[in-house]
């Protein structure tokens, strides 16, 4: 995931919290719902009111337009400007270019745009959603218009996912920089946030979308009409009744702080608030030794506990006083429990915790097939922004598939097919550029030549030209090597896959054992067979593009014999994914050892024509390290590969467990058994909770769903499973399951659990609703918040899911 990604944790850890305080009366049960309306919550209007002066706060009147400002933005020229509003044309294709009038909204948060023609808002969206703009020609479309408009007229603003780009034309350079500056400063002060001020945020927005006649003030219909969009179908007299508690003024509508309080009473936790009465002595703060004792029996945090509790305590309490008496409030405990540190996803493994010094087949490799499509691979178009998503997710191994292009220039694209063309040049000089944003590893740029001759010798010009000292062109040391270099002694390299005339050992010096020569093999046929093949690539290879092949030159499988007795560590092969499926069932631990040494690629089947994936898993249990995926195709083995991929520093490289990387290894993952190590383990996941579920997708009546949660594990075969909840009916605000699913995992190395909350329908198939899917290495065990995901793997806050989980390790041979 890009800034983004490595941002996803914090955004989705940081949206909302609720107040528990008893000052505020508790619901009383829905008709529908019995006890339900306590059970979600994110927002802490707390925050809200704590932030303001003091003659404002409790009824100092505060009204909706000064909550609407957010605190942080200075509302410099530049947003004023843009408040304003601005004409500019929108851009899809060289003849698609529409005025539109461009306008940022009073809370600085939202910008909408509409037709000149018509009037009429077109589209909305949130800063939250961009991830970056870019100024100038920096889009195929922008630069298709280069001669018609200069660069310092042009920006495109980048959303995060996958949806499109916006490509702007403004009327002048000055009204462009405008724009361009005051997104800029937006998004900072979108992503620097804090968790309060993410809270605040949040309230801001549901206002302004159920405030519909814009008067500052909501009315009970409007309160009706927000509690649908918020996805809770409440009683009515339960609903008038949180309304008029929350009118303070009586004046018949809410407005500032009168809708906080009633958004405050709406998110009471209580499955939370029981929570921390049971540790705390008094029901109403916990002490200092109180918090030590929930972090060691229920968190099970056992290093330095006092210290973690007195660092919670400064981060999350928000009352000041409390904080001074080194106490947390139950506001505090739960926004201990919706931060990083209270996610099921373990903090310390989101940063680089792995030894990045073992060689390159020991890792598992982020990689990407036709990586330069963005839609699918019979008419979809080619771009560089395929590149682009992909290296800021942390993909680390590329496809370019070149052809001869006009004048002597090579083109990408998906041969035979009507996909459109982008020059092999932009490729390059976009991968220069972007390779190491993302991750200082190492970067395989698999190449598919179906170039002649003279367009394979611009190739590697252009590739040497561009790229200079970041192409590897040789071995590291300048030795012929006897293993395959690791990531860190490859960092800011970009390696080249593709044929290779000969050997490596024949353009180098010195001493190599990378298996018997067979130049020098008693058997004359295969010393034969070699030099006909070596004659045949000098036919068909240009020399100084098989001069840029180091590490990574392909070769035909021909068996795990063969390659044990003749192939190099420097050498890889490709596989499809049939030819892996029927490897894995007929010598699964021959490809377990083959992984050990050798790289290995595997690529979708030719008949996914709509660029479907199949299963990385079954991949990943042999070793498979490049198991290349098409990123642009949402769905689950996207979310597999983000899952596996998003601990480490995101860096695209995951070390294999030591048993995969012992090239005597007994593995085989359809025996289990064959592990050495303890038996299976128990992992027990309790679903308690959900918080805030998002409607599904595009449905047209906007009906409230009936979400259920299903957990499913991917691992070995052994390993595979799924349970799920019941469903509750009506309620994607807050829902209670307090159910309790059990798994065995025999091989927890190479297990992910995915979390999938699912829009129940009887007479069809279920919506999908949000996901989170991470590796088993990286679950911490207690009570614990997952933050879910889009089916595009962007942060969708504040949607979560309120779990307790226990690991339990089979008993050592001393209890048995």
């Amino acid at each position: 995931m890009t800034q983004q990604e490595t941002s996803t944790g914090a955004l989705a850890h940081g949206q909302g919290h609720t107040h528990l305080t008893h000052a505020w009366a508790r619901p009383e049960p829905t008709q529908r719902n019995p006890g339900a309306v306590g059970g979600s919550g994110h927002t802490s209007p707390s925050s809200l009111l704590s932030s303001l002066p003091s003659g404002h706060q409790r009824g100092g009147g505060r009204t909706m337009a000064s909550l609407l400002c957010n605190a942080r933005i200075q509302l410099t020229d530049t947003l004023e400007q843009m408040q304003q509003g601005t004409l500019m044309r929108k851009v899809k294709s060289k003849s698609w270019k529409k005025q539109r009038y461009f306008k940022l909204q009073d809370d600085c948060m939202t910008i909408w745009y509409q037709s000149k023609r018509t009037g009429k808002t077109e589209s909305a969206f949130s800063i939250s959603d961009v991830e970056t703009v870019r100024e100038g020609h920096q889009s195929e479309v922008l630069q298709s218009l280069a001669e018609e408009f200069p660069p310092e007229r042009c920006f495109t603003i980048v959303f995060y996912g996958r949806r499109g780009n916006l490509d702007l034309i403004a009327g002048t350079a000055e009204e462009a920089q405008c724009w361009v500056q005051g997104l800029r400063q937006l998004i900072e002060v979108a992503t620097s946030m804090d968790q309060r001020e993410k809270i605040d945020q949040w309230i801001r927005d549901w206002f302004q979308k159920a405030d519909k006649n814009k008067d500052g003030r909501m009315n009970f219909k409007e309160v009706q009409r927000l509690l649908k969009m918020m996805n809770v179908d409440m009683n009515e007299d339960h609903a008038l009744r949180l309304f008029q508690d929350a009118d303070k003024s009586k004046s018949g509508t809410l407005e500032g702080e009168e809708f906080v309080l009633f958004y405050k009473a709406l998110t009471q936790r209580e499955e939370v608030l029981s929570l921390f009465q049971d540790f705390s002595e008094d029901g109403k703060k916990l002490t200092l030794l109180e918090l030590v004792d929930f972090l060691q029996q229920e968190q099970l945090e056992d290093e330095g506990t006092e210290e973690l509790a007195m660092e919670l305590i400064d981060k999350y309490e928000p009352s000041e006083t409390a904080r001074a008496r080194h106490v947390l409030s139950a506001d505090g405990f739960l926004m201990y429990l919706c931060s990083p540190e209270g996610s099921i996803f373990n903090p310390r493994h989101q940063a680089l915790w792995q030894d990045m010094s073992q060689p390159l087949c020991h890792y598992f490799i982020s990689s990407s097939h036709n990586t330069y499509l963005i839609e699918d691979q019979i008419r979809g178009q080619s771009s560089i922004e395929g590149y682009i998503r992909a290296l800021k997710r942390g993909c680390r191994c590329l496809e370019v598939d070149c052809w001869d292009g006009p004048n002597g220039e090579p083109m990408v694209y998906h041969g035979h097919t009507f996909t459109s063309k982008i020059p092999f040049r932009e490729v390059v000089s976009t991968l220069g550029k972007y390779a190491f944003k993302t991750s200082d590893y190492p970067v395989i740029l698999s190449l598919e030549n179906h170039c002649s001759m003279e367009q394979q010798e611009v190739l590697a010009q252009q590739l040497k030209d561009i790229l200079g000292e970041q192409l590897l062109t040789t071995t590291t040391d300048g030795r012929v090597p006897t293993q395959l270099p690791s990531p860190e002694e490859l960092k800011h390299k970009i390696l080249l896959k593709g044929k290779k005339i000969g050997r490596l050992e024949d353009t180098l010096d010195g001493p190599g054992d990378e298996g018997p020569d067979v130049s020098d093999d008693d058997n004359g046929a295969e010393a034969e067979e070699e030099r006909r093949r070596v004659k045949k690539d000098k036919e068909s290879l240009a020399q100084a593009l098989s001069d840029c092949i180091v590490y990574c030159k392909s070769v035909s499988f021909r068996g795990f014999q063969e390659a044990r007795s003749h192939s190099r560590p420097s050498e890889i092969s490709s596989l499809s994914e049939a030819k892996a499926r029927k490897l894995i069932r007929d010598a699964g631990n021959e490809f377990v050892r083959h992984n050990a040494w050798q790289l290995t690629r595997i690529y979708p089947s030719g008949m996914r024509t709509d660029s479907s994936n199949y299963s990385p898993q079954e991949m990943w249990n042999v070793g498979c390290q490049i198991v290349a995926l098409n990123f642009q195709t949402a769905g689950t083995e996207m979310d597999l590969c983000d899952g596996l991929f998003s601990q480490n520093g995101r860096c695209g490289y995951v070390l294999k467990p030591p048993f995969m990387r012992d090239k005597e290894t007994l593995f085989n993952p359809s025996d289990p058994d064959s592990r050495e190590g303890p038996g299976p383990i128990t992992l027990t996941i309790q679903v308690i909770s959900g918080q805030q579920l998002p409607k599904v997708a595009n449905s047209k009546d906007g009906a409230i769903i009936d979400p259920l949660v299903r957990v499913e594990i991917h691992g070995v075969p052994a390993d595979q499973a799924r349970q799920e909840t019941k469903y509750i009916e009506n309620n994607g605000f807050n829902p209670r399951w307090d159910e309790t699913l059990q798994f065995q995992l025999h091989v927890p190395e190479l297990a992910l659990v995915r979390f999938v909350v699912e829009d129940y329908d009887k007479t069809s198939r279920n919506d999908f609703v949000g996901q989170f899917t991470l590796a088993f290495a990286n679950i911490k065990p207690g009570y614990r918040h997952i933050h879910l995901l889009s089916k595009d793997g962007t942060s969708i806050p504040p949607s979560s899911l309120f779990v307790h989980i226990r690991i339990t390790e089979p008993p050592g041979p001393e209890q048995d």
